[in-house]
């Protein structure tokens, strides 16, 4: 039996999870295909996030939850964070029930889990929800053991060397 929608999960520790995420999107946006990209833990007032505005460019509706962590604000409390994941996972069974896009992107998802802003039975429940048709993809480090068994595709992207180990920062345009 052919399946017609599958889920990728693009983790690792290595830079272009998100890029090869957003990649996917331009490409299935090229063929008319419908996109929805729903990020977590990334503010763009703050850091730019510059695929947004490419994204919505070619016609990706773009949402935001969670755009704050507490490596980079630090007066931010977890059960506020967990809150706003919340709404993430009811806006996304909301988007499973409507059937109007063809790929969902959860970029950063995959954090969530691993700081414990969602539970892995959370995120796995989504998965086996997924409506037949949708192609999904997860993204971020430290992805599971039970998503990546439950995942029709995984890519693991591995830095072999990365600009933070010659104590560069990340730069507009090329990181974010």
């Amino acid at each position: 039996m052919k399946k017609t929608g599958l889920i990728h999960v693009y983790t690792g520790d290595g830079k272009g999870k998100t890029t090869a995420a957003v990649g996917l999107a331009c490409r299935a946006r090229g063929h008319n295909l419908t996109v929805c990209y729903v990020s977590f833990h990334k503010n763009p007032k703050r850091w730019g996030c510059g695929e947004e505005s490419v994204l919505k460019k070619i016609g990706v509706v773009v949402y935001r939850f969670a755009k704050k962590h507490p490596c980079f604000d630090k007066n931010t409390k977890a059960e506020g964070i967990r809150r706003e994941c919340l709404k993430g996972i009811k806006f996304i069974e909301r988007i499973y029930r409507e059937k109007k896009y063809d790929l969902l992107i959860l970029d950063e998802i995959n954090i969530s889990v691993r700081e414990g802003f969602l539970k892995e039975s959370e995120v796995l429940d989504l998965l086996e929800r997924k409506p037949e048709n949708l192609e999904l993809v997860l993204t971020g480090r430290n992805a599971t053991g039970k998503i990546i068994k439950k995942a029709d595709l995984v890519s693991e992207i591995r830095k072999i060397k990365h600009l933070y180990d010659l104590g560069l920062k990340g730069r507009k345009g090329i990181e974010y």
